[in-house]
């Protein structure tokens, strides 16, 4: 019993529970300010989607370092290559997003949506590793390309 509550207390080796948590938000109200945008402007994929893929991408980071933390007995037991990570959780989004994008008659509409999904994912990715200042630049940097371009190219998405 003692050691399932240590789990519980610890949940994530070498990373207080408080860290992680606040990882989690930092992701959830990040990605929230994408899906916002897409929300106010009635885009098909709103504030809780976007708020759901950087939570899970951050999880994914999170259990990421908790796989990394395992002691293995054998040197070539577990092997750790932390650009997989990034590579399955981009891979992973963007089928999500791809599914945002629609051809009618020639047009293509969601692709705006698709690369904000996407935004989403390497936030919560930038949260789960603990660059928040990093992003907070991106999330920034996405917003202006979001609203100031909308009034430049009006009719573009």
């Amino acid at each position: 019993m003692a050691d399932l509550l240590a789990d519980f207390s610890a949940p994530f080796p070498g990373l207080a529970w408080q860290t992680a948590l606040a990882r989690l938000i930092c992701a959830i109200v990040l990605g929230g300010l994408v899906g916002w945008e897409r929300e106010v402007h009635d885009k098909p994929a709103g504030m809780r989607t976007h708020m759901l893929i950087a939570l899970a991408s951050c999880l994914f980071t999170l259990l990421a370092f908790d796989l990394i933390a395992i002691e293995t007995s054998r040197d070539d037991a577990l092997r750790v290559d932390p650009l997989r990570l990034i590579e399955a959780v981009t891979a992973g989004v963007a089928f999500l997003a791809a599914g945002s994008i629609l051809t009618r008659q020639g047009s293509v509409q969601g692709l705006t949506t698709g690369a904000g999904m996407w935004m989403a994912g390497a936030l919560g990715l930038a949260c789960g590793l603990g660059r928040i200042v990093l992003a907070l630049i991106a999330v920034g940097l996405a917003l202006v390309v979001l609203w100031l371009l909308r009034r430049v190219y009006p009719h573009q998405d």
